[in-house]
């Protein structure tokens, strides 16, 4: 079976007070996950309990060794989930409150890319076109 993109949404989140990269990204995936409505793999595509959907997350972080991988996959609800956790996002200086996180002041921003893919039976155009399996032409460069 040919897994094909269905949907890419993206997340912008950030932890303004304890410099948490975990907290920023897991806070990223909800954001990106908020927003997308995946009601076609039911309705056109029939997977009434989501059976043969994966769901990659990239997300970008300063410091990606301080994220915990299995916080950031619970926020996915559906599918097989996967993760790719990179260097980016930002890092800027802020405030230290210290009853929120004593010793740090930066703010942490991140940034995820959810990439929702199903299995497709013989998915997609003839072999060498560009057509695609809704029956779009996609446009040749």
């Amino acid at each position: 079976m040919a897994l094909k993109r269905f949907a890419i949404e993206l997340g912008y989140a950030a932890d303004l007070h304890g410099e948490d990269m975990t907290k920023a990204a897991v806070r990223a995936v909800r954001d990106a996950v908020s927003r997308i409505c995946l009601c076609g793999i039911v309705e056109i595509c029939g997977r009434d309990r989501f059976q043969g959907v994966y769901v990659h997350a990239d997300v970008a972080v300063p410091d990606p060794d301080g994220v915990d991988r299995d916080a950031v996959l619970a926020c996915i609800p559906i599918g097989e989930a996967s993760l790719t956790v990179i260097v980016g996002g930002m890092s800027v200086p802020g405030i230290e409150v210290p009853c929120f996180a004593p010793g740090a002041s930066n703010i942490v921003a991140a940034c995820a890319a959810l990439t929702v893919s199903i299995e497709m039976d013989g998915a997609g155009g003839a072999e060498g076109t560009n057509q695609q399996a809704c029956g779009c032409a996609a446009k040749a460069e």
